[in-house]
């Protein structure tokens, strides 16, 4: 019996190892694609084309959405940023979601703010009652409403999208900032191939320790906290060096919340973004992939890595911990809304790769992370497992999580038009280092919860997530 019980052991350590291997294999694949994209847009810069898009009267015009709850921390530098983008005709919607603290009031003082009688058309529908709009009295592209809260982030989008007048809607998180251009150069592939092209995705970065005037950011420094400084780190990993590998390969499945834009008429076509989803951004992308794949029509949905949105990052473990619970229970929902997507031909490399990828590393793997771990230190610890195997176990984890942090590291500091201080080179190298030292570990073990919670249909909830807001110039003087 103890033979069988180390040969099992021994067998389920290896597939693990096994697992591990191939996982960080693809990611390094990933960062390949995504360099070769990255430095051909280095290479050929092209700010005469983003003139042209300016100048163009046919380029559409766009309604940015920004659900906000309890955001008064930070609403007025976003708002400002949004009314200052660079781009020929564009509105900028606020939902209040029934915030209980002073956002709305802060709105009314800064653009003094005037009720008007809302003119809603149900195109999608939504379930928290508008209780007021309001324009300002100085003339900007500014609408805010009011509604009662329902719970949802995807609702509050919902009544943006019924309240928006433009062809194209642009998704922005109440904490963001978008740089001048941003709008611009997210909306390019729009202009360049207006009759496939639904929805295009900018990159997100850190906010966190940098300097913000009139809700632009003007210097850019590592945060003070090593779990923002991890954080840095995923942020390049994943939503730039990630995304734009899977963009190059037309398998881009999930756009940010935080900054994406979309046709509003194939978000009516779909019946609005999913407020029962706590992934509503991949849910939308999920459910375009569907529903045009379905309809046998040709499409597609770009990453775009030049332009920029800061966004501001959770300060505390228990913050961050609920943030990566709840983007677990929202992959597990999604995944298993569009299940029979999974392995499906009729829904090409979305179907045969690219959800299948998610299933098995992204939402599985912290199962045999923390399994996996769990039983090659119970299995050393117990004589089943020798050292030299644990060793390998560790060194080969640790080893490959280092070199995709680094890889991206490079390929962002290759590409990248800001110049970066060495110091911040220095604490963005340790941070790599130190992410795999406990942090990578926490992760699973949160992911692992999100899982947990979506198997056993707990109800599916946001939970708080308190800001500081942006570091202003005139607080640092």
């Amino acid at each position: 019996m103890k033979h069988l019980v180390i040969e099992f052991v021994t067998s389920f350590n290896w597939f693990v190892l096994t697992y591990f291997v191939i996982l960080n294999t693809i990611y390094l694949l990933i960062i390949v694609a995504a360099l070769a994209v990255m430095l051909r847009s280095v290479r050929r810069p092209d700010p005469a084309g983003r003139d042209d898009i300016f100048a163009n009267p046919l380029t559409p015009p766009v309604s940015v959405l920004v659900p906000a709850f309890n955001e008064g921390a930070g609403i007025i530098e976003s708002v400002r940023a949004m009314l200052s983008l660079r781009y020929p005709q564009f509105e900028v919607i606020v939902v209040d979601d029934g915030s209980t603290d002073d956002t709305f009031e802060r709105l009314q003082q800064e653009f003094d703010l005037r009720e008007v009688v809302p003119a809603i058309d149900p195109d999608v529908p939504t379930r928290g009652a508008v209780r007021s709009m309001h324009v300002p009295g100085g003339g900007e592209p500014l609408i805010v409403v009011r509604k009662v809260n329902a719970g949802r982030r995807a609702d509050a989008l919902n009544v943006a999208i019924n309240v928006a007048q433009y062809p194209l809607v642009c998704m922005v998180d109440a904490d963001s900032l978008l740089e001048p251009d941003a709008l611009l150069r997210v909306a390019q592939p729009f202009v360049d191939d207006p009759d496939r092209v639904v929805a295009t995705g900018g990159v997100i970065r850190a906010a966190n320790g940098a300097t913000v005037y009139r809700g632009h950011v003007v210097d850019v420094r590592q945060p003070k906290r090593w779990i923002e400084r991890i954080q840095v780190i995923e942020y390049l990993r994943s939503f730039l060096i990630g995304r734009t590998g899977w963009s190059r390969v037309s398998g881009l499945l999930i756009i940010s919340g935080a900054f994406g834009l979309f046709r509003r008429d194939l978000i009516v076509e779909i019946g609005g973004l999913d407020p029962n989803s706590l992934g509503e951004d991949a849910d939308l992308v999920a459910a375009f992939h569907r529903h045009l794949r379905d309809a046998r029509r040709d499409y597609s949905v770009v990453f775009v890595p030049e332009p920029v949105c800061w966004t501001e990052l959770p300060r505390d473990r228990q913050t961050l911990g609920r943030q990566r619970r709840r983007w677990s229970h929202g992959l597990a929902q999604v995944l298993w809304k569009q299940k029979r997507m999974i392995f499906n031909p009729r829904y090409g490399r979305i179907g045969l790769l690219v959800m299948p990828y998610y299933l098995c590393f992204e939402l599985l793997g912290p199962v045999v992370e923390v399994v996996g771990l769990a039983s090659v230190v119970a299995g050393w610890a117990f004589g089943m497992v020798n050292t030299s195997f644990a060793l390998l176990f560790a060194a080969i984890a640790f080893a490959y999580g280092i070199l995709l942090s680094f890889s991206a590291l490079a390929v962002d500091e290759l590409t990248r038009r800001r110049p970066n201080r060495w110091r911040d080179l220095v604490v963005g190298a340790t941070a790599a280092i130190a992410e795999n030292l406990g942090y990578r570990q926490m992760h699973a073990w949160w992911r692992l919860r999100g899982l947990v919670a979506s198997l056993r249909r707990r109800p599916a909830v946001w939970g708080a997530m308190p800001r500081t807001g942006f570091t202003t110039e005139h607080s640092t003087r």
